[in-house]
């Protein structure tokens, strides 16, 4: 399987994860609120959203976690320079806000947000250096930038919408400096799928 095709099933199992991994709750139309998370803040003012919101930005949830759990997994590997550490950390604290702010806005709308896995199955035999951290790193960020794309046109609330974008701006940025890091172009393509 060529790289490319290796990459275009990655984008897509991400998207497919991302539309499918949540519960089934309810939640529509909103005001759009400050996107920061700390402090218990949530994505949107008075909601009542969509089934289709709520399950969505469960799934978001869920890949939070994830991403989550690989930066803390790089982080104790021992394997990231001083450099790349610092990065992950600072990655890692990013999703972290997203999470909180995802999780406070499904549980205002009355949703149960869904919780991180005790295992999300990382290739631990294969993380044996730092291009391998990284490129674990990389290949997560570009899946989310994807099922954040995937989430924008879909999401009945275009203030969440418009949250999701940010996100996927931010997870943009990860990829982007995530393969600089690997000595890779860092923007490969004119537009991301």
């Amino acid at each position: 399987m060529t790289e490319t095709n290796k990459s275009k099933k990655t984008i897509v199992a991400g998207r497919r994860r991302f539309l499918t991994n949540g519960s089934t709750m309810v939640l529509s139309g909103a005001a759009l609120a400050m996107m920061a998370g700390a402090g218990g803040r949530t994505l949107i003012g008075e909601a009542q959203a969509s089934e289709n919101d709520v399950a969505i930005l469960n799934a978001a949830v869920s890949t939070e976690y994830e991403a989550i759990a690989a930066y803390e997994l790089g982080a104790a590997s021992g394997l990231l320079s001083a450099g790349a550490l610092k990065l992950g950390i600072s990655f890692r604290d990013h999703h972290q806000e997203h999470a909180e702010a995802l999780v406070a806005t499904v549980q205002k709308l009355g949703g149960t947000p869904n919780e991180p896995l005790a295992d999300y199955g990382f290739p631990l035999d294969k993380l044996t250096d730092e291009a391998a951290v990284l490129r674990l790193a990389a290949g997560l960020e570009k899946g989310a930038v994807s099922a954040y794309l995937g989430a924008v046109p879909i999401l009945d609330d275009r203030g969440l919408a418009k949250v999701a974008a940010s996100i996927l701006g931010d997870e943009a940025m990860h990829w982007a400096v995530l393969r600089n890091a690997l000595g890779e172009d860092p923007v490969p393509v004119a537009f991301v799928e």
